[in-house]
């Protein structure tokens, strides 16, 4: 992945409300850290509590041991910040936490390099992508689906067999994380 030009080029993380992006958000230096399920529980649970709050819709996703895609608009302020920053805030916050009690030998590797924060888990370089049409959006969900399928990751042998990511949901038309919306009710 991190030779992938799509990758490496400067990005755009610039979004407005009431469009649908597609968003990779990536560790910081690539680290692994969500490797462990629990990590990628907060991202679940942060989701899930901007749905409930009318903040967010999701569309597709896919957790990854060093970064994530989401397909999913933004749908009003969460306060006086945008609510792709209160994720980044708020697991940021539940990451350093849990590190602190129980993987405190971790922490050096998310040393921040800039600003007031002391440490830094999510990349300042998100890529945002509108979707406009359904063609985009179906492209852009199958990528997703696929993505732990890949021979360097071999996370799973069909995309409905990895547990994080929204594919099931696809296959069956069953929310197990209940924030899910189908793409078809944005896109028709």
């Amino acid at each position: 992945m991190a030779d992938n030009p799509l990758f490496n080029a400067p990005r755009n993380s610039q979004m407005e409300l009431e469009r649908v992006y597609f968003w990779t958000n990536t560790i910081h230096n690539w680290k692994r850290l969500l490797t462990q399920d629990k990590y990628k529980q907060v991202i679940i649970d942060c989701w899930g509590e901007l749905v409930d709050r009318g903040k967010i819709t999701v569309y597709a996703f896919v957790i990854m041991p060093n970064h994530l895609h989401v397909i999913w608009e933004l749908r009003e302020p969460n306060g006086k910040e945008m609510p792709h920053a209160s994720f980044n805030k708020f697991t940021s916050h539940q990451f350093l936490a849990d590190l602190k009690v129980h993987h405190p030998q971790v922490l050096p590797y998310f040393l921040a390099q800039e600003g007031k924060r002391t440490y830094g888990f999510w990349q300042r370089d998100a890529l945002a992508i509108h979707m406009d049409t359904p063609a985009k959006v179906l492209q852009k969900i199958d990528y997703i689906h696929n993505n732990p399928l890949q021979a360097h990751w071999n996370l799973a042998t069909r995309p409905d067999a990895y547990k994080w990511s929204s594919a099931r949901f696809y296959e069956t038309n069953e929310d197990e994380f209940g924030f899910l919306t189908h793409y078809a009710e944005r896109f028709g």
